[in-house]
């Protein structure tokens, strides 16, 4: 979903539509429904996308981390349909530190108490 221009210019610090390309995006990939997430953790040891479809196991769908630099994990997770609720998994490559955390280009998230995102489009009639 990213290509290298929306990199440059995500490393330049001009990207207008970054709502775009991070986050979770609903589709299909070789035939499976499910979505695109990215996330940028620049400090992450390792990232996964969690939520309802796999039941919050953060082994099922770890994100890979981008080779260029930009500290964007990213990855296609199938399964996953609009209204269900999701977080990042993360740890940090400092104490190993880990935390869910939702998603902060999310277009939905639930009302407090609750703190999760949720898949979601911005598609309508």
């Amino acid at each position: 979903m990213l290509t290298e221009h929306d990199i440059y210019l995500f490393k330049e610090g001009t990207h207008a539509r970054l709502y775009d390309k991070l986050g979770c995006h609903l589709g299909e990939r070789d035939g499976a429904a499910g979505a695109h997430f990215a996330l940028w953790a620049p400090n992450a040891q390792s990232v996964a996308a969690i939520g309802d479809w796999n039941g919050w196991d953060a082994h099922a769908y770890p994100l890979k981390l981008r080779a260029d630099g930009s500290g964007i994990w990213e990855g296609f997770v199938p399964g996953v349909a609009q209204g269900q609720a999701y977080k990042y998994r993360i740890e940090s490559r400092v104490g190993a530190y880990r935390v869910d955390k939702a998603d902060p280009f999310g277009f939905f998230a639930e009302a407090p108490p609750r703190t999760a995102s949720r898949a979601w489009g911005l598609e309508y009639a």
